[in-house]
């Protein structure tokens, strides 16, 4: 990485941040903490930050509230919750909102680096300018004529195997007259010669 990402972990216990910040910060990550969710919220108005970890059960604004906050003020961050307390309707919420992943404890340092690298993939990608009308364009035509002709190739493939199989019969038949010809017409040329 050329330039340090920052990264936002939001969880009321102390321990689970600098979990966070010794795992990440080896990664080249500038780890910045975060206790409760309005403290997140303040931290994100005041600074730039790449991505979010935040734990799903605290006191006062949940995960899920400061995920749904985050994406309404900065819908292209990447927002991951981490929980010890998932459970499927939590984890369909948690997509609905858009956030990038969703962990469930107890985590490895792989993978706190692996969904931290995801995240800002994914989040690099979205972010990436459209391609423009002229350049889709050239390549959309190209492919339907492609298709086409092996639509009509398949379809006329058993038609031309059946030709093939007729007509070899005459072919070699032919061949063979030929060849035949040919080596009697040798024989009558060479006698008219001398």
């Amino acid at each position: 990485m050329s330039e340090l990402r920052k990264v936002l972990v939001v969880d009321d216990d102390p321990v689970v941040g600098e979990s966070f910040n010794r795992v990440l910060s080896r990664k080249g990550y500038a780890v910045i903490t975060a206790g409760s969710g309005d403290e997140a919220l303040a931290k994100l108005q005041a600074e730039k930050y790449d991505l979010v970890f935040t734990d799903l059960r605290m006191p006062g604004m949940d995960g899920l509230e400061v995920a749904e906050r985050v994406k309404a003020q900065q819908p292209w961050m990447p927002v991951v919750i981490v929980t010890g307390y998932g459970s499927q309707p939590t984890e369909a919420r948690a997509r609905e909102l858009g956030v990038a992943e969703f962990l469930n404890k107890p985590l490895s340092p792989e993978m706190i680096e692996d969904s931290a690298a995801k995240a800002l993939a994914r989040a690099e990608v979205a972010a990436a300018p459209p391609a423009s009308a002229a350049e889709v364009a050239p390549s959309a035509p190209a492919r339907k004529p492609n298709l086409l002709k092996n639509m009509i190739l398949f379809l006329l493939a058993p038609f031309v195997g059946l030709l093939y199989a007729v007509l070899l019969p005459f072919v070699g038949i032919g061949m063979i007259a030929y060849a035949a010809l040919k080596k009697d017409a040798r024989p009558a040329a060479a006698g008219k010669a001398e």
